[in-house]
């Protein structure tokens, strides 16, 4: 796995039209980075929004360059962004069905829809790159792990790096079936965080604290480490490390969530369980 970006080194231009198909939350994440970091929306690289709910659109109808359109049309796009449900790939595909005449650049943010399936319903010959992105891309902080298709060049890939950096890191794979882990893990990894700040908050209620405080606690706590973990050179283990004192509390408390019946077993069991179902997903 290679090929981490982040928003310093992303390029200030792309030539050519954008057709971004779905505008929801993903999409209209993408497409916020897009514009306040200046890659696309501009007149070498307006964007053509398909998306059939006006009000996922209305953030957006005030940018530059930026227009709702209720198919392909006639455009010639360099890029065709797919930001949709897996279930309604295949109508989104209907509608940019003369997008293809321009030989773009396909890049997919939908679970489950393999390289494969693109081949067969664009072509073999069609350019395509399939990412996971995920949820803090909301806030600039995703983290996306992509892989092409023997169609993509150089200059494809580093357009789809830099739409996919603006919103968060990127990395990049030659095996496509690491996707199904990826999935497993960033993919559904905020739910994860999101768990361990209700069990943390639970646990401080069952110790004595006040709801409100365990939960203010336990969100503050899990955003702080976060951030420490972002900016330390130093691994994980060792941050942990730090905090654990030889004889301490916090110690003591390790002892179980790292004992034999500790959080890894469920964790493996889990990452496990939504990697099947992604493979499931993809037939």
């Amino acid at each position: 796995m290679a090929g981490l970006s982040n928003h310093e080194d992303l390029p200030r231009t792309m030539t050519g039209p954008l057709i971004l198909v779905g505008c929801g939350k993903m999409g209209g994440a993408l497409l916020r980075g897009w514009l306040d970091r200046g890659l696309a929306g501009t007149k070498d690289a307006p964007v053509r929004v398909i998306e059939p709910d006006e009000a996922a659109f209305r953030p957006f109808a005030a940018a530059a360059n930026v227009t709702r359109v209720a198919d392909a049309g006639g455009a010639k796009p360099a890029v065709v962004v797919l930001a949709v449900k897996p279930q309604t790939m295949d109508r989104a595909l209907a509608g940019i069905a003369a997008a293809k005449e321009s030989n773009p650049l396909f890049l997919s943010i939908a679970a489950g829809k393999t390289l494969g399936y693109f081949a067969g319903h664009l072509g073999g010959g069609a350019a395509v790159v399939r990412a996971m992105p995920n949820t803090p891309a909301s806030v600039g902080r995703g983290a996306t792990v992509a892989v092409a298709n023997a169609r993509v060049t150089p200059a494809m890939r580093e357009t789809a790096r830099g739409l996919l950096a603006a919103v968060g890191e990127v990395h990049w794979v030659e095996d496509e079936g690491l996707l199904d882990a990826v999935t497993a893990v960033s993919g559904g990894g905020p739910a994860y965080v999101f768990l361990l700040i209700e069990t943390l908050a639970q646990a401080g209620i069952e110790s004595g604290l006040p709801a409100d405080l365990a939960m203010r606690l336990a969100r503050a706590t899990v955003i702080g480490a976060g951030e420490l973990a972002r900016l330390s050179p130093e691994p994980a283990a060792k941050l942990r490390e730090n905090v654990s004192s030889p004889g301490g509390t916090t110690i003591e408390a390790l002892k179980i969530l790292m004992g034999p019946d500790g959080i890894q077993k469920p964790f493996d069991r889990a990452i496990a369980a939504a990697t099947k179902r992604s493979r499931e997903l993809a037939g």
